[in-house]
């Protein structure tokens, strides 16, 4: 099955974990062996951190495949992948990694297995520097669905920066293949909706100002609809350490969603988590897309200018993504 082995400068795009990502997964996937080099080379902790690895070792046990060099702060690795597997797989970071990037790297694996999959994913369920799990299932998950895609992912236990200890168990059918999709009439915002918390032993006002300071500023742009944010204090049992933080989404006449969401840091007032999200809700709003720019970032893209000349107001652009065309050869 292994075909030619492709090589990988892990130091492209921005030098991140998502190269690395991207390129194990698509390894899986075709069935080609992978060396990625130079590793998170532009980041301040070189190499591979906890969540890489975990999300490294899940993926060779999805497709039963051989991984070397991998090891913490290692910069070089080589995976041969085999035939994918359902099943159930687990991946913990030990850390405050974030379980949605363990999932952005397993899931395009698991909808082309051979039978369903159940994914134990561990670490920072709201953590920095990666979506929330709010994200994940208010935005992320709505809109993946619209390609086909169905899968439930239940938060067993949330956990935050600097522990972790967080928990969801995502369940996921493979399917024969992705249905193209359509996203280009953005429609008239219809809904605003959200949630903050706290969690542990940080006090329940938190939550309460966090959501008056993100209507206030969201009410000082759109004044005629009703901004529902809830203020939730996460149950003992359900999450482990402490946390606060916010999240926000836009709905619009013809189901595109959008998102603004902020966590909170020690010496951050309530206040200011709560219109940071705000305002990044309002910027996805005002460029007019019908994707926020979490969504755009996840593939090969082509940016054409619109030749629709309806709208004089401002110049459109069409952002068009050329999927490889995958059918689950198991099916």
């Amino acid at each position: 099955m292994a075909g030619q082995r492709v090589e990988i400068d892990g130091g492209i795009m921005e030098g991140g974990g998502q190269i690395l990502r991207v390129s194990t997964a698509l390894s899986c996937l075709l069935g080609v062996p992978l060396r990625v080099q130079k590793i998170r080379a532009g980041r301040s902790t070189p190499g591979l951190r906890p969540q890489h690895l975990s999300g490294l070792e899940m993926i060779r046990d999805l497709c039963e495949g051989q991984l070397e060099g991998a090891e913490i702060g290692s910069t070089e690795i080589t995976f041969t992948p085999e035939k994918i597997k359902g099943g159930t797989h687990t991946a913990d970071t030990k850390t405050a990694g974030s379980v949605c990037l363990l999932l952005q790297v397993s899931m395009p694996c698991v909808l082309f297995a051979a039978s369903p999959s159940e994914l134990r994913l561990k670490g920072g369920t709201n953590a920095e520097m990666a979506p929330q799990i709010d994200y994940t299932l208010m935005v992320f998950k709505p809109i993946v669905e619209k390609f086909g895609i169905k899968f439930d992912c239940d938060i067993k236990m949330r956990g935050y920066y600097p522990k972790g200890g967080g928990e969801v168990i995502v369940q996921m059918s493979p399917v024969k293949q992705l249905n193209p999709i359509n996203l280009t009439d953005r429609g008239t915002v219809t809904k605003i909706y959200g949630r903050t918390f706290v969690a542990g032993v940080l006090p329940f006002k938190i939550a309460k100002d966090m959501a008056a300071a993100a209507v206030r500023c969201i009410r000082k742009e759109i004044r005629d609809l009703y901004v529902n944010i809830q203020p939730v204090q996460e149950p003992k049992e359900q999450a482990f350490g402490n946390g606060n933080g916010i999240i926000i989404v836009a709905e619009t006449s013809t189901g595109c969603l959008f998102a603004g969401s902020s966590l909170g840091k020690r010496g951050i007032s309530a206040d200011k988590v709560g219109i940071e999200a705000a305002e990044m809700l309002l910027g996805n709003l005002r460029h007019g897309g019908a994707v926020d720019e979490y969504l755009q970032d996840q593939a090969k893209f082509t940016v054409n200018k619109s030749e629709d000349e309806d709208d004089f107001s401002r110049e459109t652009y069409i952002i068009e993504c050329q999927g490889i065309g995958m059918t689950n050869p198991h099916l």
